[in-house]
């Protein structure tokens, strides 16, 4: 793209006044392609984590200066009214007592060797005791029988299948710090040597992590079974690396189930195989991937967390006060439709209709201030829009996807919860960098989303693992499909 010389310009002038505007026009057009790309340049310098859907990670030292949509709060920093706090409260009947005896006077040096206890001060202290490995040896009683001369041996527990072994506790402890603290298999061996004097092999951690994997099962086919029959489920997916090839980390969850499964592609194909949308004709909330739209069977409602910083993104760049405004609009929808579900109602007819109306007056303010580009004659395929015209494009088209959340309050306004379960398991690929095996992902995905489950219903991890490797594993109670407020 070059711009007409000095010389071009006089020539154009004496050769006629036809010659003057075709040299105009070209120039024009060329002047418009290099303000297009120099916008689209200044669009991705200025895209950061707030206006767009790019990580936080990718902002680098530098915050972005993009001011937070959330409200500062009116309450000071600190417990508030009513906070019970965890402060430590001294126990009745301690595990053990020292008496620290008084032999002095401090004031005259006095003998108080023979003088009557009055009362003491009592300090107690919190702490774990020198943790050391128990060994516990199973005899198996061996006797003949006196009239069939049968050998006979006496039943070992469940579970005692070899002649040294570790135990369920120290396996569930293996299981808790590879997968659920994300320590690496050599540095979970370094914990045990500097713990217990004692260090297992990594294979014994990857063993443990087998077994585990294996005994939760039940637990999450019950997890995907009520996933399948809730009214709503969050879903995302995220690239994840296994044998160094991109494959793909998908997420099924709401506030009290979570499902992972990883796949090797990101789309349709991948959805159908791990079962959950075929069978799904809830609300699925998720951030507009195409193959979604793919499943009629369901209601979809749209991450409103995107659309806000995209509509951020559009007000600070191009300075268009519809933006502005959409925003505003759909925090205060949002607000009402939180008080609405606070005392278990529904928004009245009245108010959905009002607030439709305001909302096709902000998308029509923004169309009339950004109408379609002309195509250019001759060239084929769509037609490259604006940032700006995208947006209101998806605003218009998918106004009862992005509202589902005022028509039925109990769907949330955004996919903060899916957000949130995937986000561990990309801290698990930054600390470990990828999975050598389709296995090992396959094995991790089954641990997590047991563990995150267990949590979610108030268990303790720990104690979860531990029930697991016991053969009972943590099985939430079937959540009960409730009908849309009245």
């Amino acid at each position: 793209m070059k711009l007409p010389t000095h010389d071009e310009i006089r020539d154009a002038h004496h050769q006629g006044e036809d010659t003057t505007i075709q040299l105009f026009d070209r120039t024009f057009q060329d002047v418009q392609k290099i303000q297009a790309e120099l916008q689209a340049l200044k669009d991705q310098l200025n895209k950061n984590s707030k206006n767009s859907s790019k990580p936080p990670s990718s902002d680098g030292f530098k915050k972005p200066r993009t001011k937070s949509l959330r409200k500062r709060g009116r309450n000071k920093n600190g417990g508030q009214e009513g906070h019970k706090g965890h402060t430590l409260e001294p126990v009745e009947n301690p595990d053990h007592t020292e008496v620290h005896k008084l032999n002095r006077c401090t004031h005259c040096g006095a003998s108080l060797e023979d003088a009557e206890v009055n009362d003491y001060q009592r300090c107690q202290i919190f702490d774990i005791p020198p943790i050391e490995l128990e060994v516990i040896e199973h005899k198996a009683e061996i006797k003949l029988c006196p009239h069939c001369n049968t050998r006979n041996i006496a039943s070992l527990p469940p579970g005692v299948t070899s002649p040294v072994q570790y135990g369920n506790r120290i396996r569930s402890l293996m299981a808790y710090l590879n997968n659920y603290q994300f320590i690496p298999l050599e540095r979970t061996c370094d914990f045990f040597e500097d713990l217990v004097g004692h260090r297992p092999s990594e294979a014994i951690v990857l063993q443990a992590n087998e077994t585990c994997a294996e005994n939760v099962k039940p637990a999450n086919e019950a997890i995907k079974e009520q996933l399948i029959n809730s009214d709503v489920v969050n879903f995302d997916e995220t690239g994840l690396r296994v044998e160094n090839k991109l494959y793909w980390l998908h997420v099924a969850c709401n506030s009290l189930l979570t499902y992972y499964c990883v796949h090797p592609k990101r789309g349709k194909d991948a959805m159908d195989s791990i079962g959950i949308l075929p069978q799904f004709d809830g609300v699925a909330v998720h951030d507009h991937w195409r193959s979604y739209f793919l499943y009629e069977n369901i209601a979809h409602g749209l991450c409103n967390a995107h659309i806000l910083r995209d509509l951020m993104f559009v007000h600070e760049q191009y300075e268009q006060e519809w933006a502005k405004e959409m925003m505003e609009y759909l925090l205060n929808v949002k607000n009402e439709a939180d008080q609405a579900c606070l005392r278990e109602d529904q928004l009245s007819p009245g108010q959905i209709t009002m607030f439709e109306e305001q909302y096709d007056r902000i998308v029509v303010k923004g169309i009339e201030l950004n109408p379609p580009p002309p195509k250019e004659p001759g060239k084929r395929g769509k037609v490259k829009q604006s940032p700006p015209k995208n947006l209101l494009d998806r605003l218009r088209d998918y106004r009862e996807c992005l509202l589902v959340f005022m028509y039925d309050v109990r769907v949330p306004f955004d996919n903060n919860q899916a957000e949130r379960d995937v986000r561990m398991m990309k801290v698990k690929q930054k600390v470990s960098g990828a999975f050598r095996t389709v296995e090992g992902a396959e094995r991790f995905c089954a641990i997590r989303g047991y563990i995150s489950t267990a949590r979610k219903n108030g268990c303790r991890v720990l104690d979860a693992i531990q029930d697991a490797f016991a053969g009972i594993p943590f099985i939430p109670s079937v959540c009960p499909i409730k009908e849309s407020y009245s």
